[in-house]
């Protein structure tokens, strides 16, 4: 039984705002109160499933590696002849703008630094050599493969189960194999409620971080006051914007606002590298690839289990939650604008491209400010005091830093805009059966619940409330996710096998055409030997 996406909403739709209207009333009224349980809640779910994180994110990273490199990686996501609706730079450029766009902007100074004043695990000496090497790894293991890895298992399955088999762009359409029509019942309807909870949470996460850093910008360059009222404000007016986009659709607000994200960013990025000691960057780039490569497998499983240390909690957990967090949001956008493509293309795209361009924004960003640090420039004690303002001082020690520091404030807005705008097109189309185009309703609801859930976080207690939600909501997720994996493996197992031959040449296709008509279920006539056809 295959769901028909009407875009209509139905009780997913209701039972989601209902519990969303229900949080930003307790954090509105009882702000204190929410910050409290939220707290309380962390301490639990870090001191016993921090494991967790750790496991499932590598079993995803795993998990996608051996699809791209099996049989199943010729595998197309949507029928044979389907190909690719956007090209690839443009598609590149809204996987990444969606996929943590606002999180490089905010972490590319701020985590190497603060890592270089506060090593990860106390393993050297704050402000040495050392330090800064430790710190460099550390940002490329939060940035690299694990995040897009967990992205990528979400997209891969939604694109596989809605383009190819027919099932709908729901994340309960994915537990067809396992859960059969169940999942157009109550526990279907739950998987749902619990990605949209997910996904609002994920997503607040990163507009908080979008208006703490544009209001450090503020703050910085024009003395406006730092604080909840002010951020508030920010969302607010941000919010008006990225409605509007919204009402464009993917074709054109999103899609337009993502090659803006990556042309601002591939300035700032070239501005810094020039300007720079670009030397030492490249030194710095090309000497973090071989020790990210050659500690990637200890630092997935490293849980520091010896020692008393709440650094993963402050950080590697964080981030792994954030990224499960956000997965059905980033992953139903990526599957939206993946059509066409086979999952081995898929998966090294995904995982590669955009890697790569964090580890070399960090080696950057991150690089350069260490440099200056290290050479009395006092980044770090800037950043150990307001973590808001860590890009914007490190612009002050470059030339043109009034002009850059602009431009790297119109650079996060618009990467809030996109992001919320691919946010509330993917929270429709989750609460409207899977609709590839959510009505425009739907899509303003959901951007005004984003916007409340982002300021109750801030009036809750800033950074700090932003990281404890992000690590809670994913754990229920993180389970769905691991599910996820078995559903999607059965039903690839049950693909008929192509050869490589075949593959190439298109016979696998023209099998699939012949037993088609010979079912009876009509399609396009099959072309006769020697013939030519369009696709």
């Amino acid at each position: 039984m295959e769901r028909e996406a009407q875009g209509g909403v139905g009780a997913v739709f209701y039972v989601s705002v209902a519990i969303s209207v229900v949080f930003v009333l307790w954090g509105v009224l009882f702000t204190e109160n929410l910050s409290g349980v939220t707290a309380f809640i962390l301490e639990y779910v870090l001191g016993n499933f921090a494991w967790l994180y750790l496991l499932s994110t590598t079993i995803f990273l795993g998990f996608v590696l051996f699809l791209a490199f099996s049989r199943f990686g010729r595998i197309r996501l949507g029928k044979d002849d389907d190909r690719p609706e956007f090209g690839r730079l443009s598609w590149f450029a809204m996987l990444f703008a969606a996929g943590m766009g606002i999180g490089l902007v905010f972490w590319g100074v701020a985590e190497p630094v603060s890592h270089l004043g506060t090593p990860p695990y106390a393993m050297a000496e704050a402000g040495t050599a050392q330090a800064a090497e430790l710190g460099m790894r550390y940002s490329f293991f939060h940035w690299g493969l694990h995040p897009w890895a967990v992205y990528a298992t979400v997209a891969l399955a939604l694109a596989y189960f809605n383009f190819r088999k027919g099932k709908g762009g729901l994340i309960s359409s994915i537990f067809y194999p396992i859960l059969g029509d169940r999942v157009d019942g109550p526990l279907g309807k739950a998987i749902d409620v619990f990605a949209i909870i997910a996904t609002l949470f994920g997503v607040a996460v990163s507009l908080g971080l979008g208006a703490l850093q544009i209001n450090g910008g503020l703050s910085f360059l024009f003395d406006v006051p730092s604080g909840a009222l002010v951020q508030i404000a920010i969302i607010a007016f941000i919010t008006v914007l990225f409605l509007a986009s919204a009402a464009t659709g993917v074709n054109k607000g999103i899609k337009y606002l993502s090659n803006l994200n990556m042309g601002l960013a591939g300035l700032l990025l070239a501005f810094v590298f020039l300007l720079g000691p670009t030397v030492f960057l490249l030194d710095t780039f090309t000497q973090m690839i071989g020790d990210y490569a050659g500690a990637l497998i200890p630092m997935s499983f490293d849980r520091n289990a010896f020692a008393d240390s709440s650094w993963a909690g402050d950080w590697t957990i964080f981030y792994w939650a954030t990224w499960i967090a956000w997965a059905p949001f980033v992953g139903a956008f990526i599957a939206r604008i993946s059509r066409g493509r086979t999952i081995r293309e898929f998966v090294f795209a995904v995982l590669v491209v955009p890697s790569f361009v964090s580890f070399f924004w960090f080696s950057t960003m991150g690089g350069t400010a260490i440099n200056l640090d290290r050479a009395g420039g006092g980044i770090s004690d800037a950043v150990a005091q307001d973590v808001n303002t860590a890009l914007f001082v490190m612009l002050e020690q470059l030339p043109l830093s009034f002009i850059t520091s602009i431009v790297a404030m119109v650079l996060i807005a618009v990467f809030f805009i996109t992001s919320a705008d691919s946010a509330s097109f993917v929270l429709g189309s989750m609460s409207s059966e899977g609709s590839l185009n959510p009505k425009t309703p739907v899509k303003f609801v959901w951007g005004l619940v984003i916007a409340s859930f982002a300021s109750v976080l801030l009036l809750a207690g800033g950074l700090t409330a932003l990281q404890n939600v992000a690590i809670i909501a994913a754990v229920p997720f993180a389970v769905i996710m691991l599910g996820m994996c078995v559903s999607l493996y059965r039903a690839l197992s049950e693909e008929p096998a192509v050869s490589r031959e075949e593959a190439r040449t298109g016979l696998g296709e023209l099998k699939e055409r012949v037993a088609e008509r010979a079912r009876g279920g009509g399609g396009p006539a099959v072309p006769r030997p020697g013939s030519s056809r369009k696709d």
